[in-house]
């Protein structure tokens, strides 16, 4: 594979520690990025994500599609030769599993006037 098809990417987490460098082909797609970051994720961090799908990929102020390859994502200017480009990791849990995980209170409760409210 020639070296110019080869793109190095960190990771950039929530505590604004990295991730890589890795070195990625253009064509590698951001689902396999995503699967990388799982798979590579530090221990010891108070988050940490579950599975891919928990994991979305911000790089140039966009959220990656998981079917877009490296090629698409990369900034047409301002690379620097031999620099990596950074992306941002946002964890966000499913949103099936927050919720039942609220306490919820199916206590009645009572008004002013102390009158019940179901």
């Amino acid at each position: 594979m020639p070296e110019e098809d080869l793109v190095d990417i960190k990771f950039r987490i929530y505590d604004g520690s990295d991730i890589g460098p890795f070195r990625y082909s253009a064509t590698s797609t951001v689902d396999m990025l995503k699967q990388r970051i799982v798979s590579d994720w530090p221990k010891g961090k108070t988050v940490v994500p579950k599975s891919v799908n928990e994991v979305k990929l911000i790089s140039s102020g966009k959220i990656l599609e998981n079917n877009k390859t490296v090629g698409l994502c990369k900034v047409p200017f301002g690379e620097v030769p031999g620099g990596a480009i950074i992306m941002h990791v946002v964890i966000q849990p499913s949103l099936a599993k927050a919720k039942t995980e609220k306490k919820i209170d199916d206590s009645p409760r009572k008004t002013a006037c102390g009158c019940s409210i179901l």
